[in-house]
């Protein structure tokens, strides 16, 4: 990221989750009601487990802002951890419990036995703590700022759930010009699914898992209307736009694929069913009647609707453990079992969306410059959208 920069911190069970942002331009108005909206939205689903009962999460913001507006300085906020009460023993920064039992069977699938090698981790708490997806509690709050700068350019970002294990969606999204109504639908959906047939046997699937104690995974699809053209670049791999976006996508959690518009599906079809075709009337300029590329050509937006889906694994943590080894004796054994959800695919949704805007923002204030929310509007304002 070029202009925008944010670190992240906090354990699954720690005290508190905590973000720095950096490089929002000062000026713009926020409204902490809708951090904690979107945080909200990332707890909700169907398959979720306990630790959502027990987490309220809600942003405080440290630094950074000042009578509702940002100051052009770093946005620091915190995510107390409810759960910390249950933990402080066992987390304690200081001191370790007499009667502590470090956790030494790797699960497969999770980061555990990669992380025990490389930091030589004896107790493998001291990695799955950080790699839980818990973390993106804070990514999600820190994403809620930059949609916010998005929306007073005109952005509009949404997320449906396409695919639950084997059962896919029929329902085509591009039919929403409004991406607000598209999220007020899904958002009904448990989960977040626009097809009501689709969404029946979802969650029959993940009820299903549930009863055999097993996890499932499934597809998700980001998009965003309004994005002008020519964010990113062609000529360095590093500031193309898809490039970027495939990156953050895959940073969220068990995510294991990424493509824009038709995405894997390009592969299996004529170069002619692929390519968007282009149009042009006076009155709307150049655009496009179908969404292929996704909204991006050459590592560059082209102004038509941004098209991002993203493959999420099924969850590492088993009720019904596969085969391991627990790393102090060797010897074959259980994987290790962490309270986990059954399924987080429309979780993840909400995740990708914010994460998404964090991306555009960042190409955004690096293709418009400007250290204040005026003059980056002013800059919005004479952006040529049309040659």
């Amino acid at each position: 990221m070029r202009r925008l920069r944010y670190l992240t911190a906090g354990e699954s069970h720690g005290r508190a989750l905590v973000g720095i942002l950096e490089g929002m331009p000062a000026g713009l108005p926020l409204r902490l009601e809708e951090i904690n909206r979107q945080l909200r939205r990332r707890q909700h689903g169907y398959g979720r487990g306990g630790r959502q009962l027990i987490e309220q999460d809600e942003a405080e913001i440290l630094t950074g802002v000042r009578f509702g507006k940002t100051l052009g300085s770093p946005i620091a906020i915190v995510i107390w951890n409810r759960d910390w009460e249950n933990w402080k023993e066992r987390m304690d920064p200081w001191e370790e419990p007499p009667d502590h039992k470090p956790v030494t069977v790797p699960r497969p699938g999770h980061a555990d036995l990669a992380g025990a090698f490389k930091y030589r981790h004896r107790d493998i708490r001291n990695v799955l703590e950080r790699a839980s997806a818990r973390e993106t509690a804070i990514r999600v709050a820190l994403g809620a700022i930059a949609r916010q700068l998005l929306e007073r350019l005109g952005i509009q970002i949404a997320s449906h759930v396409v695919q639950i294990h084997e059962i896919r969606s029929r329902v085509d999204a591009s039919q929403y010009e409004d991406l607000q109504e598209l999220n007020e639908r899904a958002d009904r959906s448990p989960v977040r699914c626009l097809d009501p047939q689709a969404e029946r046997l979802m969650m029959s699937r993940i009820d299903e898992a549930m009863a055999q104690k097993n996890t499932v995974g499934g597809v998700f699809e980001v998009l965003a209307r309004g994005v002008p053209p020519g964010l990113g670049s062609h000529v360095h791999w590093d500031r193309k736009l898809d490039a970027q976006i495939a990156q953050a996508m895959m940073s969220i959690q068990a995510m294991k694929g990424v493509g824009i518009g038709l995405g894997f599906e390009a592969a299996g079809r004529w170069g002619s069913d692929v390519h968007d075709p282009i149009y042009y009337e006076a009155e709307r300029g150049f655009y496009r009647k179908s969404r292929g590329a996704g909204g991006i050509e050459g590592g560059m937006s082209h102004g038509g609707p941004l098209v991002v889906r993203v493959a999420m694994k099924p969850l590492s943590t088993l009720m019904r453990p596969l085969e391991s080894v627990d790393i102090a004796t060797k010897e074959p054994v259980a994987a290790h079992v962490e309270r986990s959800d059954v399924c987080a695919v429309p979780a993840a949704s909400v995740v990708g969306e914010n994460v998404l805007a964090l991306t555009l923002a960042d190409a955004l204030l690096e293709k418009l410059g400007g250290d204040s929310l005026e003059e980056i509007e002013e800059r919005m304002r004479s952006y040529p959208h049309a040659l």
